[in-house]
């Protein structure tokens, strides 16, 4: 995809040191015909995702995960320089499709810094009534049939079924699981958090796995490379 734009993506190999990948992120940082860094997470254990994201300049932080982008998206009356991809892609997904967003029960569930969190955050600037489900949740089905919309986010296969939806929810299934499957060539499928062939006779919205939410993911990555390039020329 980065090719494709004529954006250039640098490689790295597993046994990257923090040096190394920092000497990668600063060269950009200084470059002003690069407007935007992204660091691929999850990094490999040996290296520290807060010292990484630390590096990245806070005008080029295209994937949003800057402490600081972060912690302006947590404080009211402030607005990071980018939203996350994915996160932002959910919100793009729900008001494209005319879906209301202010005054209703949003359902998260999963609480990862690269999407749970940034989303529910996003959902509370859109004035959603939020809730968070994770793994410490006690009878998280009744919660979630209580929600208007859900954002499912745990990756756990098809952990949300039918029965857990109120008929005509907006249901965002952002995860993606490997199951076993021996009719495929590859002996596996791709599924979501959400049991599809329930929940989609029971949801008003529904996204597919795979095919939904990912697509967007790319997209708002590449609206916010354009958006850092264009702060960039502006300068």
């Amino acid at each position: 995809m980065c090719l494709q734009e004529h954006i250039p993506s640098p490689l790295t190999n597993p046994e990257v040191s923090l040096q190394s990948i920092s000497n990668q992120i600063l060269l950009p940082t200084y470059d002003q015909q690069q407007g935007s860094i992204l660091v691929q997470l999850p990094l490999p254990k040996h290296i520290s995702e807060e010292k990484v994201l630390c590096e990245i300049s806070l005008e080029k932080d295209v994937d949003g995960f800057h402490p600081l982008n972060i912690g302006k998206l947590a404080m009211k009356g402030r607005q990071p320089l980018f939203n996350p991809c994915t996160p932002r892609g959910c919100i793009e997904l729900l008001v494209r499709s005319g879906i209301s967003i202010k005054g209703k029960n949003a359902v998260v569930v999963g609480r990862s810094n690269i999407v749970g969190l940034p989303v529910s955050l996003l959902l509370l600037k859109e004035d959603a009534t939020v809730t968070v489900v994770h793994s410490r949740t006690k009878e998280p089905e009744k919660i979630i049939r209580e929600a208007d919309i859900i954002i499912a986010a745990a990756g756990q296969a098809m952990m949300i079924k039918g029965s857990w939806i109120k008929p005509g929810a907006a249901v965002l299934d952002v995860g993606t699981n490997a199951v076993d499957d021996p009719t495929r060539k590859s002996g596996y499928r791709l599924v979501g958090d959400v049991d599809f062939q329930e929940a989609c006779k029971v949801a008003g919205w529904i996204t597919p796995v795979p095919g939904g939410v990912g697509p967007m993911t790319v997209a708002m990555l590449l609206k916010n490379t354009l958006d850092g390039a264009k702060r960039v020329i502006e300068k």
